[in-house]
């Protein structure tokens, strides 16, 4: 980041919440987890779908009971309409506002949907022979993420202690890929953040990790003292020039999921907790500075906004 921060500056998890991952976050997990299988059961059958058409009520009762079927009993519908001949169906799960989308048949669910007309995506092929890391004086690391993506959110949090820790030792930066899948709202935040982080670069780590607490942007506005005004006027005039940036990196390097790590312009494959991200990041570096001894937290994040801990290390991305 441009601004140095002080290496004493640590995250602890602990902090936040000495919980570990419930039940129900178990719960969501394995129910996203689902629907990732699902999404490719649609556009692989989607050319074959050809049963009745339900009505969007039926769509909205049906989706509910599938939802509560894998234990996830506090969901709402907050809005549907009709997108790209699928229906969209919006549910609040814990807080997140969630867009699925069912076929007009009913058969089929899915939390994914990725524009065709995406470019310069080089196709992955399995097995792959991994890319050797260049090392340098002060390495670049740019993590690619959606910002309502719960997997990206997770890499931010074990992510920005290794920035702290590190400080202008570093060339860190929080990018965005180069399209969305969480609906307006997730538009609007990453407008806001590429703004933030522009102009008022100071803040937006404190800023990214009080809205990583409960995705409440409004609230971490006023909390870290964000300049309104300015933030306001950037969102009107620059916004999208500042995204157009990070969009054609995406492009470039090939990004296909959030979270993705690229590493002095390599893409590369980390745990998700605070001390595995440093051990990645310092892998890097011509000559390790005396940080790279420091021991941060072994704990993976849960998935999704909140400070609790995972059990279980997770690869899952949003788009991959």
């Amino acid at each position: 980041m441009a601004d140095k921060t002080e290496n004493k500056e640590e995250t602890n998890y602990s902090d936040h919440s000495n919980e570990k991952i419930s039940r129900n976050n178990w719960k969501i997990l394995s129910f996203f987890l689902s629907l990732v299988i699902i999404g490719l059961l649609v556009f692989i059958s989607y050319g074959r779908i050809t049963g009745k058409v339900v009505s969007e009520s039926y769509a909205k009762d049906k989706l509910m009971d599938f939802v509560k079927s894998r234990g996830i009993n506090d969901a709402k519908i907050l809005e549907s309409n009709e997108k790209s001949g699928l229906y969209e169906i919006v549910l609040s799960i814990q807080g997140q506002e969630i867009p699925l989308y069912m076929t007009k048949d009913g058969k089929y669910i899915t939390q994914i949907l990725i524009p065709t007309d995406m470019k310069n995506i080089e196709p992955v092929n399995n097995p792959q022979t991994p890319k050797e890391v260049p090392k340098s004086d002060k390495p670049k690391v740019e993590l690619f993420v959606m910002t309502y993506c719960p997997y990206g959110t997770q890499a931010e949090k074990g992510l920005i202690p290794v920035i702290k820790t590190l400080g202008n030792k570093i060339d860190a930066k929080i990018r965005f890929v180069h399209y969305f899948m969480h609906g307006d709202k997730e538009e609007k935040e990453t407008y806001n953040q590429v703004c933030i982080r522009e102009e008022q670069s100071s803040k937006f780590l404190s800023y990214l990790e009080c809205f990583l607490e409960d995705g409440n942007s409004e609230r971490c506005i006023t909390k870290v003292g964000i300049d309104k005004t300015k933030l306001e006027n950037c969102l009107k005039t620059k916004s999208k020039d500042y995204y157009e940036k990070d969009k054609e990196l995406s492009e470039k390097y090939g990004v296909q999921g959030s979270p993705t790590l690229i590493l002095n312009g390599v893409e590369v494959n980390s745990a998700r907790d605070s001390n595995s991200f440093l051990n990645t990041v310092c892998s890097s570096f011509n000559t390790k500075p005396s940080e790279c001894s420091k021991q941060l937290s072994n704990q993976s994040p849960s998935p999704g906004f909140g400070y609790s801990v995972s059990t279980t290390s997770s690869q899952a991305s949003c788009g991959s």
